[in-house]
């Protein structure tokens, strides 16, 4: 996002983030004087307040994200995951900030684990803060809400070709896992369309193909003329077997808009009394699932994998 919003920008941008050591990579990986950096912490209402002063646009991705970790300190994802996000969300408020992007994940949706409830939380105190006539502001926010990114920090993929280096078995959950799989460039993408396309109380969501754990580790072990084996050491805590971008709630009134679906608010206040209740002859959709998404097949995977340079070692 920083590469991309510094690419034929003259405007200000700013990084708030608790860790100085990436700050100072990516200080000396763009060295534009444009880019400032601000150290702080969601959690902190003061350093959110000084680093958003004079601020148009906030894209707020500070989050744990971790499923294990998550599930064993639980508080800590809710201190930094929904009370850092109401920090940040009244931060925009106060200092009169135009738009707010925030980015959410396919754990969110049916959430079974400490992480997933966080974040799905999370949303729910911003689509709140969206509902204008209980907040008198003027700031937009809207949601994104994506899965897997390829060869990002923590990802899998990166680590199955480590093990490769090291001659060391692929480890596998669940054989029959599937993930949602996107490039970086797409998750900018996405959250590009929210900033351009979504209006207030939008999750916006990019249709997305996923793949077979399985087939993935096939794929690396081809690229790496790999016959190691694979490991399957078991579902982590609390993992999902298959992950979900749209309920079938929101699948039913999901605004499809070819690349993206965009789900609006509930527009009704708390007087229920006023609006005539109608059940809805529509027939329940499944859910749009890493399940019965596109599932991409180990040629189509390998072939990711090399064009993105994911084979390389960094």
């Amino acid at each position: 996002m920083v590469k991309h919003l510094l690419k034929d920008n003259d405007n200000e941008v700013r990084v708030l983030s608790r860790d100085e050591k990436k700050q100072d990579d990516l200080r000396s990986l763009h060295s534009n004087k444009n880019l400032k950096m601000f150290l702080g912490d969601v959690r902190d209402k003061d350093s959110v307040l000084a680093a958003m002063k004079d601020v148009d646009f906030v894209f707020h991705a500070a989050a744990l994200k971790q499923v294990p970790s998550c599930e064993f300190f639980p508080m800590e994802a809710i201190k930094t995951n929904v009370l850092g996000t109401e920090n940040v969300c009244k931060a925009a408020i106060a200092c009169g900030v135009k738009k707010f992007v925030c980015l959410s994940t396919d754990k969110a949706v049916y959430p079974i684990n400490a992480m997933g409830i966080s974040k799905a939380m999370m949303e729910k105190v911003v689509l709140s803060h969206s509902r204008h006539p209980y907040n008198n502001h003027d700031t937009t926010f809207c949601i994104t809400r994506y899965g897997n990114v390829m060869g990002s920090r923590g990802s899998v993929i990166p680590l199955f070709f480590e093990q490769t280096r090291q001659s060391n078995p692929l480890t596998i959950t669940n054989g029959k896992m599937t993930r949602f799989m996107m490039s970086l460039e797409q998750s900018v993408d996405l959250v590009m369309f929210a900033f351009k396309e979504g209006a207030s109380g939008d999750i916006c969501v990019q249709k997305a193909e996923s793949a077979y754990i399985s087939t993935l580790a096939e794929a690396v072990r081809k690229i790496a003329s790999s016959d190691i084996p694979v490991r399957y050491i078991g579902t982590r805590h609390a993992e999902k077997v298959h992950e979900v971008l749209l309920s079938s709630e929101e699948y039913l009134t999901a605004k499809d808009m070819g690349n993206f679906f965009i789900v609006g608010i509930d527009g009704r206040d708390l007087n229920y009394i006023d609006y005539e209740s109608k059940g809805s002859k529509e027939k329940q959709p499944a859910p749009y699932s890493s399940e019965n998404a596109t599932i991409l097949d180990k040629q189509t995977l390998i072939s990711k994998i090399l064009e993105l340079g994911l084979d390389k070692k960094e």
